[in-house]
């Protein structure tokens, strides 16, 4: 019967094949969040007078170009300007024949070249004029990408407008061998998938075993008449709960909790291997020997999960609190029931015949399906009680509890402005009196923005931009308004330092470096992605590259 024989193996899908690499990263649930994401790109706000035609736009195309190659769901382009001759020197998606066309339409089409599943769209207007047709233009869009400078009243628009709908904004500026980009999230963004180190996710539960766990242990209670195939080879989890139930016998009943104890118990275990193995040494020994500090510990909280527990989002859930809220009620009433919280039910590698390996690793995903029970039924009756429509997906409940102890919540911040905002005066401050720091780059692109606005607004003569009396002006009212929150003026370095910046600022008069701006868009891309997916955990919130000493740095500004 052609029953009898087995089903042909199925292989990966063209799909699967074509984003193998990014699938390790942030697995199926990650690509469908990114192929159901539209980004826009705000690229310019218009020319900036005669001797600029405007940013070259080439920042913000390279970070389309990361996210449209792992199949971003669509992109718009937001742009003014045409295509010159000084684009064409620095801007790789265009050509020749661009020349005099919309920009906007240029960049789209050779962008969407690079992958056909993603969609492409151009406008060759001014962001302000979209808005005033469509106020609720930014509602298509998951992501804002901002290439600056732009006029301040553009960006404050943009930013408003994303910061009600809760659309994260990038505002991205390359100038010259200098970039800083700022990310502006919603007020509360949670993360479960934080992807930390898996070393630090690994929780063995050794002094607390649940029934099955410590049934497991005392099946090896005969250890020493064990062949020496066998002795070699019992999983070291094993060898420790083993271990520690000989150790409580000489103890009054007691574990190994301080230092000194665990290098005692340590001592006991590492003299129990036997030294004279001849079939493959004592492997589960040495393995058993090195866990011994980082796994003999009392379970406690993180201080980050505390807190989101003590959230008022956690506490006082309603029939519109987001999924995240509703899963972490239900854990944080499992961790005061339990006093720890889901067991993520992964197993490190470890020296055991293949049978024992797999036997124990059930024992730690029985435990870890029955947690994730136990959090469903908590959440299943909150959903009943506040009357909520649609069920929180079993998928996502699982996720949760596997990432529970990791899962983070980060509290938005606005793109940082030195004009008006007293809180991002104190932190630049405070930054300015450490001599290594970048924030003078930061200072000099306040500067640069103001300088540009001045000239599209008609508060600067066109071609302001390389005008030292222009930007001494606006490089005073800036450090004005840095030193309106303190007695003492910004003093004689510091003010050095932003000079240096601004007069590489200015001596490219607001020109862009096609490799400065192409590392800056993956760094913007990455970010990007973070964002997109809920994965891994985001900047917080401004990035600011020195590319003449190629040197880094992020703040919370």
């Amino acid at each position: 019967m052609a029953s009898d024989f087995p089903q042909t193996l199925v292989g990966p899908s063209s799909k699967e094949r074509k984003y193998d690499r990014q699938l390790r990263l942030w697995a199926a649930s990650g690509q469908q969040a990114l192929e159901e994401s539209r980004v826009l790109l705000v690229n310019s706000d218009g020319p900036w007078g005669d001797k600029s035609t405007g940013v070259s736009g080439v920042v913000g195309v390279e970070t389309l170009k990361n996210l449209v190659l792992p199949g971003i769901g669509g992109f718009a382009i937001v742009d003014p300007a045409v295509v010159t001759e000084p684009d064409l020197g620095v801007n790789f998606f265009l050509e020749d024949e661009s020349l005099g066309k919309s920009r906007a339409e240029e960049t789209c089409r050779l962008l969407k070249e690079l992958n056909p599943d993603v969609e492409g769209s151009f406008y060759s207007k001014t962001i302000a004029e979209i808005l005033k047709e469509e106020p609720d233009f930014v509602s298509q869009y998951r992501l804002v990408l901002i290439s600056g400078p732009i006029k301040h009243s553009s960006l404050q628009s943009l930013c408003s407008a994303a910061k009600a709908l809760g659309v994260p904004v990038l505002y991205i500026r390359s100038v010259g061998f200098y970039s800083a980009f700022s990310l502006q999230l919603p007020a509360v963004f949670p993360i479960v998938e934080t992807h930390p180190d898996p070393e630090s996710t690994q929780d063995l539960r050794l002094l607390n075993p649940w029934p099955e766990l410590a049934e497991a242990g005392a099946s090896i209670s005969n250890l020493d008449s064990l062949d020496d195939h066998h002795h070699g080879h019992v999983p070291y989890v094993l060898l420790l709960l083993h271990y520690l139930e000989t150790w409580k016998k000489t103890h009054n009943g007691n574990l190994p909790l301080n230092y000194k104890e665990k290098t005692e118990f340590r001592d006991l275990v590492r003299s129990s291997a036997r030294t004279n193995n001849p079939q493959g040494g004592e492997e589960n020994y040495d393995e058993a020997v090195a866990a011994v500090l980082k796994s003999l510990n009392p379970f406690s909280l993180r201080s980050s999960t505390r807190e989101i527990f003590e959230l008022d989002e956690c506490k006082d859930l309603t029939a519109t609190s987001a999924e995240f809220w509703v899963i972490a009620s239900a854990v944080r009433e499992f961790y005061e029931h339990h006093k720890v919280l889901p067991l993520p039910g992964s197993l490190p590698d470890m020296k055991a015949l293949s049978a024992d390996y797999v036997s124990l690793q059930n024992i730690y995903k029985s435990k870890a399906r029955k947690d994730i029970a136990d959090v469903t039924k908590i959440i299943r009756r909150t959903e009943s009680q506040l009357g909520r429509s649609v069920e929180i997906s079993e998928k996502d409940i699982e996720v949760f509890c596997k990432n529970a102890s990791h899962i983070q919540v980060i509290r938005g911040r606005d793109i940082p402005q030195v004009d008006g905002d007293v809180q991002a005066q104190k932190r630049i401050r405070t930054e300015l009196d450490n001599d290594e720091s970048l924030i003078p780059i930061f200072i000099a692109f306040q500067v640069l923005d103001t300088v540009v606005t001045g000239i599209q607004e008609g508060k600067h003569p066109e071609g302001s931009l390389d005008d030292e009396a222009v930007w001494s002006s606006e490089l005073d009212r800036i450090l004005g308004a840095l030193a309106s929150d303190k007695a003492a003026p910004i003093d004689d370095d510091a003010r050095d330092r932003i000079l240096e910046a601004a007069r590489e600022l200015r001596r490219t008069e607001g020109g862009e470096l096609h490799n400065i701006s192409s590392l800056t868009g993956g760094l913007v891309a990455q970010e990007s992605l973070k964002v997109i997916t809920r994965q891994y955990v985001p900047l917080d919130n401004t990035c600011i590259f020195n590319g003449i000493r190629s040197s880094s740095a992020m703040y919370k500004l």
